[in-house]
């Protein structure tokens, strides 16, 4: 599909009869993002790996690279925080040998690492604890004869034979994956880098030297694994909703299942103190459930028979028997969770950024550290010995893990500390959007105002009373199925006799006759009033107005107006404070409807009166009015505002618990419907931001200090190691807070 053809989709214009890219029928004005991305790539099979044990960022890259040249295959993405690769292909019947392909590839290139198809453990011969403790009883054994090497005196051979063996118990693994990469054409990696810094020294006769780097260097390789391991979990700990079974009645017993194997209509029992395995309706029982998985509140929601209740909330205290309603695959607690997890899939700016950098900042840095390894004692004839130790200095510093490692921790920390205030990011190239929003645009009913239409003012012409009004009106609206109908027969508050009623006569766009008690009722807007000739007082009130004449005369009028949240002002307020330049309604609502919610709340600008069409070329024109690098924001509820949605630069919908449209639609999802969450929202990116600025800074910073130290000779390998596993371990630790969401509002 090409760019234009997206283009006219994401603008809500019909490209063609029907799609002739891929012959599918699309409704142009409901294509949510991920539905034309479904569209686009319609054809392609996915298939999901989970690596147990890729620990490298760089090796994550390498094994993208390498499944993306095999042939089949269209598309290929490793997340190294998720230790996932997932892999799309051309033809579906193909997917079963390019699997094949790449478990066989994934073994050459990195043979510890574990494969396994629904993110557990596969089993293998020896566990990872039994490895661990190898490595550790290596590592101590190692580390003695370091000792011993240092303490005691020994003759040169001796005291050469001490530390080889150490080094080799030490150093041994990652010497023998540096032979192995070679072979493979990996020439820069970490373990080239330090096998030559540590072998170089024992070749200058630095043997206690070469140990001790290795030896610190694998110490802090294990907390370096730690750091990353305790992030890992703090994040996977944020969506710790997944329910772990099912409880399916059949007849009269109950059997504990995977929720996978529910079907739609089948009855589940949900005891006190479970997760709800899968969306459904409660057909009995009455009991306080948790959301706060879901939406990030802490207040519990009290249901009962004929309630609707979702995957993922945890039954507090009764028992329920829930008639399921979807499958897990299609559950709420299910869409969340994929989301989530393959958020950091899009990638930021500055994640592609440190990617592009790495590749290139390290074979400068080798290289550099040859010439000063070479031209110095060339050139001024200066002792070799010394300028080779002050170039294998500069190997040990050279390798960019902490940026590389880093960078997508923090952002994949920030978004699941949204996840867990109910703000579902579904990248972290749209968390490092909200750090530069300038304008946010709104649409009005179910954004800024609940969606519940009431009566907010009963005017009585003379002669007439307010319940008299309401009594012909409620009764005028019997049939009537729209909200303003129902609002109406809602503040009547009394039972409706349809017996009372003859000759009803429905009058498209304009109200409805009728006649009540033998007298002749009209019920509609100014246009029947006008066409009736009837002598009418216009409403003074904001909202939509239902004009009634009893018998041929005027009887007075009933204005009906939305809601507006409790925090809708608040979230206005919030964003002017957040750094937020402009902010924009848009409605199809009256005038005076629009203006009146845009000045209670504080809207800057209000469009009014507008079609779905008109709102997306507003959009554009507002788009026009963005300053260079600045973000517009469209704010809106769901699969009915998807055009706009899409066009905007970060979509937010309005998502409320459970709604698949407006996940399915949106960049951004605010699973409680409240507008102030997108607040929170920016001020989670701008903290997500400062870490990871924090790192990019620390990182560079120590590494360019230790570079300029090395090279003049006052920087040794055991400060070499430091900016290097050390500033690894301090900023992955820094990007576990991006996860803590504890004081923002």
């Amino acid at each position: 599909m090409t760019d234009k053809h997206l283009h006219d989709h994401a603008a809500g214009e019909a490209c063609c009869a029907g799609c002739a890219a891929c012959n599918i029928n699309i409704e142009p004005e409901v294509l949510g993002v991920k539905q034309r991305e479904q569209h686009a790539e319609v054809a392609a099979a996915k298939k999901t790996l989970y690596l147990r044990g890729l620990d490298c960022a760089d090796c994550a890259q390498m094994i993208a690279t390498a499944v993306g040249r095999i042939d089949g295959v269209q598309k290929t993405k490793v997340d190294f925080v998720t230790q996932k690769l997932t892999i799309e292909v051309f033809d579906q019947d193909n997917l079963t040998a390019i699997v094949s392909q790449v478990e066989q590839l994934i073994k050459n290139l990195e043979p510890d690492v574990v494969i396994s198809y629904d993110g557990k453990t596969a089993e293998v011969g020896e566990s990872d604890d039994g490895k661990d403790r190898t490595k550790q009883i290596r590592l101590a054994v190692g580390a003695a004869f370091f000792v011993m090497g240092m303490v005691m005196r020994f003759s040169l051979p001796l005291e050469f034979a001490v530390f080889l063996v150490s080094y080799l118990l030490v150093g041994g693994e990652v010497v023998w994956r540096a032979l192995k990469n070679l072979t493979r054409g990996r020439v820069f990696d970490e373990n080239f880098l330090m096998s030559v810094a540590t072998i170089g020294a024992f070749a200058i006769g630095e043997f206690a030297e070469g140990v001790a780097v290795m030896l610190f260097y694998r110490i802090g390789e294990f907390f370096e694994d730690l750091a990353v391991n305790r992030s890992r979990r703090s994040i996977a700990a944020l969506m710790d909703i997944r329910p772990d079974y099912a409880n399916l009645k059949v007849g009269d017993q109950v059997r504990k299942v995977a929720p996978q194997e529910v079907v739609i209509g089948e009855l589940i029992i949900v005891r006190p103190g479970e997760k709800v395995p899968l969306d459904g309706v409660v057909i009995d029982g009455r009991s306080s459930v948790d959301t706060s998985a879901l939406t990030g509140e802490s207040m519990p929601r009290d249901l009962e028979t004929g309630a609707e209740i979702l995957s993922g909330s945890l039954n507090h205290n009764g028992l329920l028997t829930v008639k399921v309603t979807k499958e897990f695959g299609e559950s709420t607690v299910s869409k969340i969770l994929d989301l989530v997890q393959n958020a950091s899939s899009q990638k930021s700016p500055t994640e592609n950024f440190i990617t592009r950098f790495a590749r290139y900042y390290t074979p400068v840095v080798v290289f550099a550290a040859l010439v000063l390894a070479i031209v110095p004692p060339v050139v001024i004839g200066a002792s070799f010995t010394d300028w080779l130790s002050r170039a294998l200095t500069f190997l040990v510093v050279s390798c960019p893990c902490a940026l590389v490692i880093s960078i997508p921790l923090s952002f994949f920390g920030g978004i699941g500390g949204a996840s867990k205030k109910g703000i579902l990011v579904k990248g972290s190239n749209y968390l490092q959007a909200l750090n530069h929003v300038e304008t946010v645009v709104f649409d009005k009913t179910g954004t800024l105002t609940k969606g519940n239409f009431k009566v907010s003012e009963i005017t009585a012409a003379d002669g007439w009373s307010q319940d008299d009004l309401l009594f012909y009106a409620a009764h005028a609206e019997i049939y009537a199925n729209h909200p303003i109908a129902a609002s109406i027969r809602e503040a009547y508050g009394r039972e409706l006799n349809a017996g009372r009623i003859a000759d009803y006569e429905e009058i498209s766009g304009h109200g409805v006759r009728v006649s009540i008690d033998g007298s002749s009722v009209l019920a509609g807007n100014k246009k029947l009033m006008i066409t009736e000739n009837i002598d009418w007082q216009q409403a003074a009130a904001a909202g939509t107005v239902v004009y009634l004449a009893i018998d041929g005369k005027f009887a007075g009028s009933i204005v009906i107006a939305d809601e507006i949240k409790s925090d809708s002002a608040q979230a206005i307020r919030g964003l002017k404070d957040a750094g937020v330049r402009r902010t924009v309604m848009l409605t199809g609502d009256s005038k005076a409807t629009g203006e009146k919610v845009a000045g209670e709340i504080g809207i800057d600008d209000v469009y009014t009166e507008l079609l779905p069409q008109q709102k997306v070329e507003q959009l554009e024109a507002l788009l026009k009015n963005v300053a260079g690098g600045g973000k517009l924001v469209f704010v809106g509820d769901g699969i009915n505002d998807a055009p706009v949605l899409a066009r905007a630069d970060v979509g937010v919908a309005m998502g409320g618990v459970g709604s698949d449209a407006a996940i399915e639609a949106a960049d951004v999802v605010l699973m409680t419907d409240e507008p102030s969450k997108l607040v929170t929202a920016i001020i989670i990116a701008k903290k997500t931001r400062l870490i990871v600025w924090q790192n990019i800074i620390f990182a560079l910073g120590v590494k360019i200090i230790i570079l300029v130290l090395a090279a003049f000779g006052i920087a040794n390998m055991w400060q070499a190691v430091f900016g290097d596993v050390g500033v690894t371990i301090i900023a992955v630790l820094n990007a576990i807070r991006a996860t803590q969401v504890k004081n923002v509002a």
